[in-house]
């Protein structure tokens, strides 16, 4: 049963798929080899990445999100700081003390491959670990797939069920739904909104304070994210020499108090998306919403929507991040929100959806104008390609969020003003979204081998 909790995470930067979910699969196979009982005599450690994590890996920081992950940290407690020095020491010492195991050799350069010839067959994000002994013999050998959003994966969990069976799936719990018409049907015949909805799933789960403190903490997090990236100057990290620009355009907004605030609508949401996805860039702490590479969208609308100057409208805030999280869901089970899957439409048109779909809520829209919000911001961003300039989220991740933060107002806006009813529904565009996917040629799914990432020379 996917939880609200799923699809907002707390992690480290610059990518859900490729540093969350990596970290993730270290400590996952480290965990399994103690049930094996092999862990104890292993002296080295290989980790082979195929695919879009050996093609971007490099720039979205792969390497030391496995090596983070041998040593047993969790994304949604380290520390960037902390993290960057664990990896230095041990790219320094060549030493690694493995997570509830020994202390053994362990040079990057030469333990972590990256195998971009290797195509995988199940999932584009593949991930081999092979533990070894004293002579070399393997004593541990698992694949494992990072799917998205920091959901990780084995071979045996994609294939069996199969994922056609996956998609049909629905919802366990009191709403159970597999598809926004039964998620509008269950909102008319108990006659409650979408974040009601899937609020009484979460009580499945767990005390309804301790939901909604979850809720808030997932807030801070946007909240917090949004500050630093206001203040902290200076050039991202991996060669492209890209310089932030969100503080320099909050200081021209302060400076303009008086200003049109239509004129600036745009200005505040591009900078505080903008804000975000430069420290997810820098290896920050972001929430994934779905993923690091659209965690711009869904912060700059609630912010700039329920946490204006008259201060944070708490319930319109849980409300939000509710009715987004149950769109996010259906993109979830029915499709993928995979960069390396379906493209940037899996990642900034999936966040952009589900903004509109908070938005429209807030603004007190029908559960039918709410999911057609969510409709109408995927949309127009069938198609978008993910082809990362040097493989980083940098050239044209951030300005994408940003675009992305507007696209989901203007979504809202329109669904709340439709005169007719929507000819395209939710569940047709999520579809859309998921053939189109599969379509795509592989080169414009975080490969870096085409679009802009080929057409635009590397500073």
């Amino acid at each position: 049963m996917l939880s609200v909790f799923d699809i907002f995470k707390i992690g480290i930067g610059p990518s859900s798929s490729h540093t969350v979910g990596p970290m993730r699969i270290a400590t996952r196979f480290l965990e399994e080899a103690v049930d094996a009982g092999v862990l104890s005599e292993t002296v080295r450690v290989i980790i082979s990445l195929h695919g879009s994590l050996a093609l971007t890996g490099a720039g979205h920081g792969s390497d030391k999100a496995a090596i983070l992950g041998l040593l047993g940290e969790a994304p949604d407690v380290v520390t960037p700081d902390a993290a960057e020095a664990m990896v230095a020491r041990v790219r320094h010492e060549k030493r690694l003390k493995l997570h509830n195991g020994p202390e053994i050799d362990f040079d990057p350069r030469t333990d972590i491959e990256f195998r971009g010839d290797i195509l995988p067959e199940l999932h584009p994000n593949e991930m081999h670990l092979v533990l070894m002994d004293a002579v070399g013999a393997a004593l541990f050998d698992q694949i494992y797939y990072s799917v998205g959003g920091g959901f990780i994966s084995s071979a045996r969990q994609l294939t069996a069920p199969a994922k056609d069976d996956l998609i049909a799936k629905p919802q366990r719990g009191p709403n159970a739904f597999a598809s926004s018409v039964e998620l509008l049907t269950l909102c008319r015949e108990r006659e409650k909104q979408i974040h009601e909805l899937i609020l009484e799933n979460e009580d499945a789960m767990r005390p309804r304070r301790e939901t909604e403190n979850n809720l808030d903490v997932i807030w801070r997090a946007m909240r917090d994210c949004i500050a630093r990236g206001l203040r902290v100057e200076g050039t991202l990290p991996g060669g492209l020499k890209v310089k932030r620009r969100a503080p320099g355009l909050y200081r021209k907004l302060q400076d303009s108090p008086l200003a049109n605030e239509r004129e600036q609508l745009f200005d505040w949401l591009n900078v505080y998306a903008m804000a975000v996805n430069e420290e997810n860039a820098a290896g920050g702490r972001v929430v994934t919403a779905p993923t690091n590479g659209a965690a711009g969208i869904i912060p700059s609308v609630l912010k700039h929507y329920c946490a204006g100057d008259d201060g944070e409208n708490i319930n319109h805030i849980r409300m939000f991040l509710l009715t987004a999280a149950g769109v996010g869901m259906l993109y979830k089970q029915r499709a993928s929100i995979s960069g390396a899957e379906m493209g940037c439409q899996g990642e900034v048109g999936v966040a952009c959806s589900m903004a509109a779909a908070g938005l429209a809520a807030v603004w007190g829209g029908t559960p039918g104008q709410v999911e057609h919000a969510a409709e109408i911001g995927m949309e127009h961003n069938l198609g978008l390609t993910c082809d990362p300039v040097g493989g980083l989220v940098q050239i044209p991740c951030i300005e994408r969020n940003a675009i992305g933060a507007v696209k989901a107002v203007n979504a809202a806006r329109l669904a709340l003003r439709a005169a007719d009813e929507p000819k395209v529904s939710l569940d047709q565009v999520i579809e859309t979204m998921r053939q189109t996917g599969l379509d795509m040629s592989r080169k414009y799914k975080e490969t870096s081998e085409g679009g802009l990432a080929v057409n635009v020379v590397e500073c």
